[in-house]
């Protein structure tokens, strides 16, 4: 289950996406997505997991996260 996550810092690479998110569950892919000239992030980015429970359980315990 792929997972939206928004509201990144800047400075926040695929790493970082990845250790925010791994403990709820095996994470398939993280990423960031950045812009095609500067390569510069966007500020958001997508989290797929294998498991549908472990997105939930994501999506509810870190939204509106800092």
């Amino acid at each position: 289950m792929k997972v939206y996550v928004g509201n990144l810092p800047f400075n926040f690479g695929e790493k970082e996406l990845r250790n925010a998110f791994s403990s709820y569950g095996e994470l398939t892919e993280a990423v960031v997505i950045t812009d095609k000239f500067s390569g510069r992030s966007k500020g958001f980015g997508f989290v797929t997991f294998a498991s549908e429970e472990a997105a939930k359980k994501a999506v509810k315990e870190m939204n509106g996260k800092e």
